[in-house]
């Protein structure tokens, strides 16, 4: 599959009241879950796509009570841009798994605290 570097392109625009802001929002939501399926192909990413789409989900949540239009403005313009690094490839496979710190084996407990602990948990 052949993908120009512009298809996922969107202009950069101010949003003119509230609910421009909601529409452009949703817009781009619903772009990342339709696209959660081909990130985890693309990517090989070794969880499911309800995983997948449930990060999604939370990375909007943290954001929900933004309540500056001028900033709500800018993450949407990251959130085109970083859709359109991820759908064209532009990013490498452990930029995508460090947005699944918690399921990740390089979350903040990858290493144990102390040898015995370690050992104790059978790592090496």
């Amino acid at each position: 599959m052949a993908i120009t570097p512009t298809q996922f392109a969107i202009k950069t625009r101010q949003s003119a009241n509230w609910e421009d802001a909601r529409r452009l929002v949703l817009s781009s939501y619903r772009a990342w879950i339709r696209g959660a399926p081909e990130i985890q192909q693309m990517y090989s990413v070794p969880y499911p796509i309800s995983t997948i789409r449930t990060r999604i989900r939370q990375e909007f949540e943290r954001h929900r009570f933004v309540n500056k239009l001028s900033v709500v403005d800018v993450l949407i313009f990251q959130s085109h841009a970083d859709y359109q690094e991820t759908m064209n490839f532009w990013r490498q496979t452990t930029h995508i798994m460090a947005f699944f710190k918690d399921e990740n084996f390089r979350g903040e407990k990858r290493l144990p605290s102390s040898f015995i602990q370690g050992f104790l948990e059978g790592r090496n």
